[in-house]
């Protein structure tokens, strides 16, 4: 028997809220681990518990022609993070460290520094990506750390695709700026509003 889309169920929680439960437990693991790597592990329970809450707090105004809900959680995770921003800087500066004292680690954030050529370069990248704009930086992560395909950042973040698009573009040449070969722009066809990023490459 196939599994009842994220939607579904939502619609189901409306007359019946223990149904929402079936939402925690398909998204939760995911978005606790997308909260640890933005800003650590110190508050990531909490803030994953605010996103469920709040999730279900405006069930009533999901919209169910969306199957999955795993944009619209990324979202209200996202906006949650941007009360963080000191600590996310901090953060990226740490794995910045970490990496160039052990090398990459067997984490999927850690290949984002597969896509340079030394330690030191990630260290260059990590402190652009930590000094980027938060809107550019959002759209960033949500791409190239958890996999979001350019529509599904743009549900998550509330924006045209378009804006998606131009977002990625200007943190992409931040990056190039540094010289790193993670940092070479790909080719923007059309097709990849909806199409499957390259999930661990800045620039792809």
């Amino acid at each position: 028997m196939d599994e009842e889309s994220d939607a579904a169920v939502i619609a189901a929680s409306r007359h019946e809220p223990g149904a929402f439960g079936a939402i925690f437990d398909r998204h939760a693991t995911a978005l606790h681990r997308y909260v640890v790597r933005r800003i650590g592990p110190g508050e990531a329970e909490a803030v994953v518990g605010d996103v469920f809450r709040i999730a279900f707090e405006k069930r009533h105004g999901y919209d169910v022609t969306r199957p999955s809900a795993r944009p619209w959680l990324y979202g209200i995770a996202t906006n949650l993070v941007a009360k963080h921003r000191r600590r996310e800087a901090r953060r990226l500066h740490a794995m910045a460290r970490l990496v160039a004292r052990q090398g990459p680690a067997s984490d999927h954030v850690d290949q984002v520094s597969a896509a340079v050529d030394a330690a030191a370069a990630w260290q260059r990248v990590a402190g652009a990506v930590a000094a980027l704009p938060r809107p550019e930086r959002d759209a960033l992560v949500l791409h190239v750390w958890e996999g979001l395909a350019y529509d599904e950042v743009a549900v998550a973040l509330a924006i045209p695709v378009g804006t998606v698009r131009s977002r990625l573009h200007r943190a992409r040449g931040r990056l190039r700026a540094l010289g790193s070969p993670g940092g070479e722009q790909q080719g923007e066809s059309t097709d990849q509003g909806t199409g499957s990023p390259a999930p661990g490459r800045i620039g792809s």
